[in-house]
């Protein structure tokens, strides 16, 4: 048998010309996202006035498995897809482990993330509907990024609200924001009443993704042609990013492979929900049982301390509310290295997967041990990973050091979800040993909690009890 090459590509022919809708595999649907205004089931023609048509169709469409990729998408996809899966052959050598490591990589475009396979599909709806410009937030700045990118070559005008830690940590994320034609404002700002509000209450604020969504969304519909656009969370993105999975999936089944172990990092969950999409499909159905593991970290544990319970998207509650795993939309994370990841909810959809167990374990981790991991993996496998893709690779050795104790042969999966070259701040700070490990008290979360909306006879569920240990 041939040796399973360090790094596998699909051709450009045998990569997937659909996304993969997993709510239509799903034995319960998420709860319906509700009108902020009447507590109702949103209906789709209320979202247009915030998102683009087809991209609300998507949102609410539950029914339809597959969805074809827009040959103009598939175009541009091919620039920098199909994405490659690894082999860890040198991190397996040196954890001496007998388990097989695969990171399915992200980050071979100029984003540097899984971000742009989403960033793409809805830039180009926008276009077709004569959309004259689009506006979002971004937290570690992938998004934004990755949205710029495509908005310039669509030509469509964006403003990103990037949050203020990240914008103060990162700003060379946002110098090629701004060389793709991108306007980018640190949030909380005084540009929108939201963001005003805000600065009054707490001048101070390093900022979260809840008010820069806030600030995004009131500057799309107070704008005449404006719409919003989000890089995570939602279903329409979760669709988008399932080419991760299918493309992961593809490639493991040509080289004769199946994860036992599939492990994401957890902030919104839309490189989770990507990856995990048609391996979860195989458990759905009965086909497959791989153990799923999400990953947070421990400064915004919304799957892990976090209440079940309908939230607001946003900080200003002017989004529809939907049922999920959440701190409360007021939660200002500490600014951790891990912007991406510093969201106060979890996706309706991997939060319905965690909630009815098919979905096994969600983990959090504290940010030293994250960059222990980074560090280690670059060294080894010399490519230098994005904090939030750490969090996943930190999970993977652990599980890797398991095999190691136990003897046994487990397959792993985990997703590289981005590069770390806009991170070295981050970097510094770990080797300089100023990096510190903040985990929020009972206290410090219980007043996300309380301002949660009560919404009759949908009460909040407390996070899940952590998985029972694996046999």
């Amino acid at each position: 048998m041939a040796k399973i090459p360090h790094r596998f590509n699909l051709t450009e022919e045998q990569m997937p010309t659909q996304w993969y809708n997993l709510r239509a595999d799903m034995k319960e649907q998420p709860d319906p996202m509700l009108n902020p205004a009447t507590l109702e089931p949103v209906k789709t023609p209320e979202l247009y006035p915030i998102f683009c048509e087809e991209l609300a169709a998507q949102e609410m469409d539950s029914t339809t498995r597959y969805i074809d990729i827009p040959e103009p998408v598939l175009n541009i996809y091919k620039a920098y897809r199909p994405s490659p899966l690894n082999r860890a052959y040198d991190l397996e050598k040196y954890l001496d482990t007998p388990a097989k490591i695969y990171f399915k990589f992200e980050g071979n475009n100029t984003s540097g993330s899984h971000k742009l396979n989403s960033a793409v599909a809805q830039a180009y709806y926008a276009k077709m509907q004569g959309i004259t410009s689009l506006t979002t937030e971004t937290g570690a700045g992938q998004w934004g990024t990755a949205l710029a990118e495509a908005c310039g070559y669509f030509g469509i005008p964006l403003t990103v609200f990037m949050v203020k830690g990240s914008y103060n940590q990162k700003p060379y994320r946002k110098a090629i924001m701004q060389t793709f034609g991108a306007n980018v404002i640190p949030s909380p700002s005084d540009t929108t009443n939201v963001g005003r509000a805000i600065l009054e209450n707490n001048p101070d604020t390093t900022g979260s993704l809840g008010c820069a969504i806030a600030e995004a969304i009131e500057l799309a519909t107070s704008t005449e042609g404006c719409r919003y656009v989000l890089g995570s969370v939602l279903n329409q993105v979760l669709l988008h990013q399932s080419i991760i999975g299918l493309e992961a999936k593809k490639a493991m089944d040509i080289l004769g492979e199946y994860p036992d172990i599939v492990i994401g990092c957890a902030g919104g969950g839309s490189n989770l929900g990507g990856l995990i999409a048609p391996f979860m499909q195989d458990k759905l159905l009965g086909k497959k049982n791989p153990y799923f593991i999400a990953v947070e970290p421990a400064s915004c544990p919304s799957l892990t301390r976090g209440l079940y319970a309908y939230d607001y998207c946003d900080t200003g509650k002017v989004t529809p509310l939907a049922r999920m795993y959440t701190l409360g939309s007021g939660f200002i994370p500490s600014p951790n290295h891990a912007g991406g990841l510093r969201y106060h909810g979890m996706s309706p959809i991997v939060s319905k997967l965690y909630h009815d167990g098919w979905i096994d374990e969600a983990r959090s981790v504290e940010q030293t041990k994250v960059f222990e991991a980074a560090m280690l993996f670059a060294r080894v496998e010399t490519i230098l990973p994005a904090p939030e893709s750490s969090h996943a690779i930190r999970v993977a050795i652990d599980e890797a050091l398991k095999c190691k104790e136990t003897g046994e042969e487990k397959t792993i999966l985990f997703g590289l979800t981005g590069t770390g070259y806009f991170d070295m701040a981050a970097y510094t700070s770990f080797m300089e040993k100023t990096m510190t490990d903040y985990i929020p008290t009972d206290a410090d979360l219980q007043p996300g909690f309380d301002s949660l909306p009560k919404i009759p006879g949908r009460p909040a569920e407390p996070a899940r009890d952590p998985a029972p240990a694996r046999r």
